[in-house]
């Protein structure tokens, strides 16, 4: 009886904290209310399923003619956040105050539940530790010596497609094949794996993972916002035990990849320990070099101190986050090119001659084939305009003014120079909007234009001081949280173009290409389609 009356109050008195939370977050002032933006369009979701919606590319577009450079919008349960592309705000963002501007929580809590304790779901020293281990991977140097593998492995691309057309031009998937030629270039270059022969329709398990991890994340947006939450709901064997039980497809969905994805990698991982333990000469002499990711951090692990070293959880994390990672970008980049180059024939032409013109018939050593112009521009102009990634969440850790660098007008009519951001605030630094913004790149900002690469850049691109590290982009991201893969994925798409090229070319097939809003973007036959794909003709030269 008397636990019946205990519960009683304690009942009411959570559920009142519960309320007062729930009101403070939807109902009570916030110094953001200030900020112009769209109104919220559902009490649950505020703007979420307009910013997410996988056909969001209008919608972002509207939030740029009509609001600017920052903009209110509302999050789960009307939450007030920010979308962000001014630079000055971006700078303070990404680079001077990012200890500030960590990820969110939610972020990282999710993509601990998928990948595990890796880059990505890893905040401040922590990811630091991580990411100071793999940086020599990623070098130019390491860059030079993969080189080779790389070429080896589009080579066995460039067999397929061979093998696969006919005398005149074959409807082909290119995005399949692209998903799976950047898998085994990971693979490979990466971990010493062979994931895929790129031989037959037989692949590896983890390239279909990897395909559907992104729309099936996307479609579960909501619920990974709330996994801070979810995570605390009893040991993971309860938490693996209540989303066996949900009855939602997207959420089985993410089982099967999550498993698929753990269980590759804890292989890969295994393989190379166990080989070590036998005393492979050839996995002794990786290891002791640091030629590929994991041995990087085996070595690294027996160098540094015993609290210093990672968990095998951890290294196994690195692999399944490093292969979503590099397969996904640069298979939907790559895919973009071709799309573009087959939307724009002259353009595919004159890039073939600059490529002829230096392969003499040998494959491009690095040095040549990373500054060759036209091909250059290419890459760097679909990299602008068609980010892989279009946003990168943030989440203000205290209390923190943003400065402008272009003033905007509060809805009290008043002008604002810089914004007041509570503890908590969410920020969307908006990748696509930064990269199109017409006062930093000129009116045709919007129009994809690789010549525009071949000449100086406006002052304005200059003076703009956009934080990312990539060619005044925000496409790789900036500080401490940037792509720390991005030289690597330009090195992959650079030899698969140079050897397709020669040989391939790109035109439209009769079927509808729609590009889906996500991260990264991706390709499907149709805007109501759900499967990805880029159905392109392919025609010997």
């Amino acid at each position: 009886m008397s636990t019946v009356a205990a519960v009683g109050p304690a009942f009411v008195a959570l559920a009142a904290w519960l309320a007062w939370k729930l009101y403070r977050v939807c109902y009570a002032k916030s110094p953001l209310d200030n900020i112009p933006g769209p109104p919220s369009t559902s009490f649950w979701k505020g703007n979420i399923g307009s910013l997410f919606h996988r056909h969001a590319w209008d919608y972002h577009d509207e939030l740029m003619r009509k609001y600017g450079s920052v903009v209110k919008f509302n999050g789960l349960f009307n939450r007030r956040a920010l979308y962000v592309y001014d630079p000055l705000a971006l700078q303070h963002i990404i680079l001077k105050d990012q200890d500030v501007f960590e990820q969110p929580y939610w972020f990282v809590d999710s993509n601990h539940i998928i990948f595990g304790p890796s880059l990505l779901a890893t905040l401040g020293e922590h990811h630091r530790k991580q990411r100071k281990l793999l940086n020599p991977v990623f070098s130019i140097a390491h860059l030079r010596q993969v080189t080779p593998v790389f070429y080896q492995i589009v080579h066995r691309l460039h067999a397929a497609l061979e093998a696969r057309v006919t005398d005149s031009p074959t409807e082909i998937d290119m995005l399949h094949w692209m998903n799976r030629t950047a898998l085994e270039l990971i693979g490979q270059g990466g971990f010493d794996h062979s994931f895929d022969s790129l031989i037959g329709e037989e692949y590896h398990g983890l390239r279909e993972a990897i395909k559907e991890l992104v729309p099936t994340a996307w479609a579960l947006t909501p619920f990974r916002m709330i996994s801070p939450v979810l995570r605390k709901l009893g040991p993971p064997r309860f938490q693996r035990w209540l989303a066996e039980m949900w009855p939602n497809p997207h959420v089985q969905r993410a089982l099967y990849i999550i498993d698929t994805l753990e269980k590759t990698s804890r292989q890969v991982y295994h393989d190379k320990k166990a080989a070590l333990q036998k005393g492979d000469k050839k996995v002794i002499h990786q290891i002791a070099e640091g030629k590929d990711i994991m041995s990087r951090l085996l070595k690294a692990n027996v160098e540094v101190e015993e609290e210093e070293r990672l968990s095998e959880e951890e290294l196994v994390a690195q692999v399944s986050t490093l292969c979503f990672a590099a397969t996904d970008t640069t298979s939907s980049a790559l895919a973009r090119i071709l799309h573009l180059l087959a939307q724009h024939p002259e353009t595919q032409d004159k890039l073939r001659e600059e490529i002829k013109a230096a392969r003499h018939g040998n494959d491009i050593p690095y040095d040549q084939l990373v500054e060759l112009p036209y091909l250059d521009a290419i890459c760097r102009e679909t990299l602008r305009l068609y980010p892989p990634s279009n946003l990168a969440a943030r989440e203000a850790h205290r209390d923190i003014f943003l400065p402008l660098s272009t003033p905007i007008i509060g809805n009290d009519g008043e002008v604002i120079n810089e914004i007041f951001v509570p503890n908590g605030s969410y920020i969307m630094v908006a990748n696509r909007a930064s990269n199109r913004n017409k006062a930093t790149w000129g009116g045709d900002a919007d129009k994809w234009k690789p010549e525009r690469w071949l000449s100086p850049l406006p002052e304005s691109v200059v003076e703009a001081k956009i934080p990312g590290v990539y060619s005044h982009q925000m496409t790789f991201g900036g500080g401490g949280r940037s792509c720390i893969g991005f030289k690597f994925s330009q090195l992959e798409m650079k030899v698969a173009l140079s050897v397709l090229l020669e040989s391939f070319k790109f035109s439209l097939s009769d079927k509808e290409i729609t590009w889906n809003f996500a991260s990264p973007a991706y390709p499907t036959l149709g805007p109501t389609s759900t499967k990805a794909s880029l159905s392109l003709l392919v025609g010997r030269m």
